[in-house]
Parts: structure tokens; sequence; C-alpha cells
């Protein structure tokens, strides 16, 4: 019986060709590869982690695999654990996305074999984005789902021209690095929900300034209303489905 995973791993697993090598960075207890090697999508797997009971764990839950050559448990720091060629998708999932592009900046020389990166940030999709477009990565699908009252976001990229998703949009690539160039044409129910949210914070952190009259705080309170403006209008074009 192929191995249960959430559907926030479910859906990065999803987007694995078959039959590729793939590498988990981060892979926490490795049970994206274990799942990926149990049903067939992927046919060999690096899963590599920095931290060491992590690693442990991943070593535990892939071992049976790693003695049939299927895969290999690294300890080390992002993609500095692959050797160039050897897979042909990274994934990287549930980290900040900080931290995510700081992996990618590192991994230049690994990437170029590379055809394809699962990303799955949990904050800072913005970062990833832009990264992606600033280094001829192009975004070839986008996904938002919520498991456990928690929005994520699942960005696939192969390399190509990096511009193209954000063409014949009525919004700036600005704009669309923060929105989500495929999410804004797709217009999900969830990304309002996402809009909703962050409405939500910039009209608590308005609340907490208010009340200030110092230069600075009053200048900060500016800024939020035009941030709420912007929200409150980004929100109407996605309940009527207009760009």
């Amino acid at each position: 019986m192929t191995l249960a995973i959430s559907e926030r791993l479910g859906a990065i697993a999803a987007y694995c060709p078959t039959g590729a090598r793939v590498a988990d960075i981060g892979s926490d207890h490795a049970l994206l590869a274990a799942y990926l090697l149990e049903s067939g999508a992927a046919s060999f797997v690096v899963a590599g982690e920095v931290n060491e009971g992590p690693f442990r764990a991943a070593c535990r839950q892939l071992s049976p695999m790693v003695d049939k050559g299927r895969a290999s448990v690294r300890k080390g720091d992002g993609l500095a654990v692959l050797n160039p060629g050897e897979v042909d998708v990274v994934c990287i999932a549930g980290m900040g996305g900080q931290l995510i592009v700081s992996i990618l900046e590192r991994g230049h020389a690994i990437l170029a074999d590379v055809q394809r990166l699962i990303l799955q940030p949990n904050v800072g999709e913005e970062l990833v984005r832009r990264w992606l477009l600033q280094n001829g990565w192009q975004l070839r699908s986008e996904t938002i789902l919520k498991e456990d009252q928690v929005l994520y976001e699942i960005l696939v990229a192969e390399p190509g021209d990096p511009y193209k998703p954000y063409e014949e949009q009525e919004r700036s690539v600005e704009e669309l690095l923060r929105l989500g160039p495929i999410l804004w044409r797709q217009k999900p129910t969830l990304l309002i929900e996402k809009w909703r949210r962050e409405q939500e914070k910039s009209r608590k952190i308005l609340r907490q300034v208010a009340c200030s009259q110092r230069p600075e705080t009053v200048e900060r309170a500016r800024e939020i209303k035009q941030e709420l403006n912007w929200i409150d209008e980004v929100i109407r074009c996605l309940q009527t489905g207009k760009p």
C-alpha cells in the first residue's frame, strides 16, 4: 500500500513527471521522497537535509529504497548535496521564500541541468517569483490550496522565457509578482481568501499605528492605507472575474 501523505505533499508530488530523478531538498522526514518512490512517480530520489534529527528520520524512512539503489539520503546545505546532472527535478517545500531563494542562488551550477523546479514557500511567494523571473525560469503552473486552515502556494517552473506568464495581462509585472500571474488568470476562490487575510493583517497594523502622531508613524499609516486600497481593488476584481 502506498504511503499516505498530506494534501499539500500530494499536490507537490503530482507535478513530478513520471520516472523523473528527483531531489527533495529540506526533506524533513522524507515523506514526499518515499511517496514518490512507492507510487512509481520517481525512478530515483535524493533526500537532502541539513539538520541531524530529520536526516536520521529520512534515513530510516528511505532505508529499503536506499538498499535497492533507488534513493540516497544526504546531509548537507541545500543543493550542495547534489552532483551536476544527477536529477531532473528539484523540490523545495515547507520553508520561507527567502530561504528558498538563498538555496537556489547558491546552487546555480547544479540548476544548469535541472528541467523542473517545484517550489512551495510557506511565506514570501513574491520573492521566489522574482528570483525565477530574474534567472531564466518560466512559471508553468501555480496552485493555491488550503490544509488545516493554512493556505499554501505551489510554483512550478522550467527553463524558458520568464516573462511569458506576465504578458497580455492588465496588471503590471510588479503586481503579478505578488498575485501570481497564473493564479491571477485563473482567479481561484482561495485567492480571494488569501487577500482577505492580507487585508485583515493590514487593517490590524493600521489600528496599531493610528494612535501615534510621530512623523514616521504617520507616514507608515499612509502607506498602509494605500496598500489597503490596492487590496480592496484586487478583491473586487477577483470577485467579479475582471482584470
